[in-house]
């Protein structure tokens, strides 16, 4: 039976973000940025896209997917989607591959107040290079909407055990104008969840594209 309980509030803002800004995985155009680089815009589609394999039964908060992890004699792939950058610098959970599906661009774009990010096309193809498609994923990006759209993407290509960690690596946004850290990520997430994660760099467990 379709579940047709609404997201709870932290994805539907998620969802509301992305149809505002680049659509990383579904079909985009190809627009000039103000320097004439070549970045990917949202398509038209994205406004009919919805988070169909990302309802509340594909959702885990990072505790409950460390949880599962430990839980399972077949260890769920802990599928870190965020960039190389992020996963260096930023740190990641001691078990958790890199794929990264997308890379950061550095020409500023005014319209959209951003340095966009492009897709990158062999996210799926380098997935398959280390995951089964009845492999349990569990999906990671920086605070869940990166990754919400890669379930979306995975799911269509026949991947069946997806799922989304909804509060990402870092988690979301202090909202409390009288706290000192008002605007930083230290609300939930898998670091402020005091799970297990590193600075630490096994480049065996990063399945990167090719080197321009």
């Amino acid at each position: 039976m379709r579940n047709n309980k609404p997201l709870p509030e932290g994805n539907r803002v998620c969802w509301i973000k992305l149809l505002a800004t680049i659509c990383l995985l579904v079909p985009a155009t190809a627009s000039k940025s103000e320097s004439g680089e070549s970045v990917l815009s949202a398509s038209p589609a994205i406004t009919q896209l919805l988070p169909a394999e990302s309802q509340p039964n594909r959702n885990l908060t990072a505790r409950d997917a460390y949880a599962k992890w430990k839980a399972e004699a077949e260890k769920p792939i802990i599928l870190d989607v965020r960039t190389p950058e992020e996963f260096l610098f930023v740190g990641h959970p001691v078990m958790a591959l890199n794929v990264p599906v997308a890379a950061q661009t550095y020409v500023w774009d005014s319209a959209t107040g951003q340095f966009p990010m492009r897709s990158l096309p062999d996210f799926v193809s380098r997935v398959e290079q280390i995951a089964q498609h009845d492999d349990t994923l569990l999906v990671m990006c920086r605070s869940g909407c990166r990754s919400a759209q890669v379930v979306e993407t995975l799911t269509r290509a026949g991947f069946s055990n997806v799922y989304n960690i909804t509060d990402g690596m870092e988690g979301d946004l202090v909202n409390d104008p009288n706290s000192v850290f008002n605007g930083q990520r230290m609300v939930n997430g898998w670091k402020n969840s005091g799970l297990p994660w590193t600075y630490d760099v096994d480049p065996k467990r990063m399945v990167l594209p090719p080197s321009p």
